[in-house]
């Protein structure tokens, strides 16, 4: 009988998968799994668990949000020759990762998709030696991933992110940066960077989700400069507030890079999948192509996907009966309860 590890973050956004527990056992034994569960209890467990016994096993399924996939792909990286496929069902808060691939968000559903899916090979990022899976990023938007209070986020889902960012735009601190990003250098003061290779971040839809490809060794880079006008701060407000986040915005710069060099004569907070990646002054990425193996849902089409994510506004035709919806006056009114 194949044997199949299946760890489960407890803490993980709603806990929705709480509820289905059972039916996911039973899914994964019915496809001819023996299941083994292990509960993480702290921020590195999955990453050893699967450094440590991941190779004893023919599946590997996390339960959890981003951050837990992202620990659960670091262990992957460091298992040697034998690279166990990775199975994921997403229960975070916002799921960026999920909503890029295509897995649903029903933790049931999810792990039917598992089973009955087709292993693909895609891109992960290494930010000097720590690994990620879509993003890592530094500025106004990361620092409140993790800073924004928990009950705001069950209760608004990836909104509570953009309550708590505009709120703290006009007092924010800028950082003089100057990158390379393949061939392109960069200089200036900006109050948000990305480096990402997803087409959600904090369940945005970013730089037209068209232009993003999973697996062909490029990021998509994002920078968004300081706002010096009442006009720039406008630019910058309406952009996130509508979900409309693309090159086309003159405080916005955009391109696709493999590797991309970013110094500072400071300490940059960065963020890698949503948790603390660490201070750095001087930060190297790079993007390693097709470098783990993960099931999909066996009617994923890359090409198909992202021409239907990038003719919505919000996820509404992406994913059904999706509770974490919302729209530019649902901010605007927590907002002003907030204040």
């Amino acid at each position: 009988m194949k044997k199949l590890l299946f760890i489960i973050n407890p803490k993980a956004g709603k806990s929705a998968i709480k509820t289905d527990i059972l039916d996911i056992i039973v899914t994964f034994s019915e496809a001819g799994y023996e299941v083994t569960t292990y509960p993480t209890t702290g921020p590195e467990d999955a990453e050893k668990k699967v450094v440590a016994d991941g190779a004893d096993y023919d599946l590997i399924v996390c339960a959890g949000g981003d951050g837990t996939l992202e620990n659960t792909v670091c262990g992957y990286m460091q298992m040697g020759e034998k690279k166990v496929p990775i199975g994921y069902i997403p229960v975070g808060t916002t799921n960026d990762f999920a909503r890029s691939v295509g897995l649903s968000r029903k933790p049931a559903e999810a792990a039917t998709q598992i089973v009955n899916g087709e292993l693909k090979t895609l891109d992960i990022g290494k930010l000097d030696d720590k690994f990620f899976v879509y993003i890592a990023a530094f500025g106004l938007f990361t620092d409140v991933s993790y800073s924004t209070n928990q009950n705001l986020k069950k209760y608004m889902g990836h909104a509570a992110y953009v309550v708590e960012a505009v709120k703290n735009i006009t007092d924010f601190k800028p950082y003089n940066i100057k990158a390379q990003l393949d061939g392109a250098l960069v200089t200036g003061e900006y109050i948000y960077v990305m480096i990402t290779n997803s087409f959600s971040v904090a369940g945005f839809k970013i730089r037209g989700a068209k232009h993003v490809i999973l697996d062909d060794g490029k990021f998509d880079c994002l920078m968004v400069k300081m706002p010096h006008t009442v006009e720039e701060l406008r630019q910058v407000l309406t952009a996130f507030l509508t979900n409309d986040i693309d090159d086309t915005n003159p405080m916005f710069y955009s391109c696709k890079a493999s590797r991309i060099v970013i110094e500072c004569d400071e300490d940059i907070p960065w963020t890698i999948d949503g948790e603390f990646g660490g201070n750095k002054k001087v930060a190297v990425i790079e993007n390693v192509k097709q470098a783990f193996g993960i099931y999909l849902d066996a009617g994923y089409d890359q090409t198909d996907y992202q021409s239907q994510y990038a003719a919505t506004q919000d996820h509404s035709d992406v994913e059904e009966n999706d509770d974490e919806i919302f729209d530019q006056e649902d901010i605007l009114d927590s907002m002003a309860e907030d204040s």
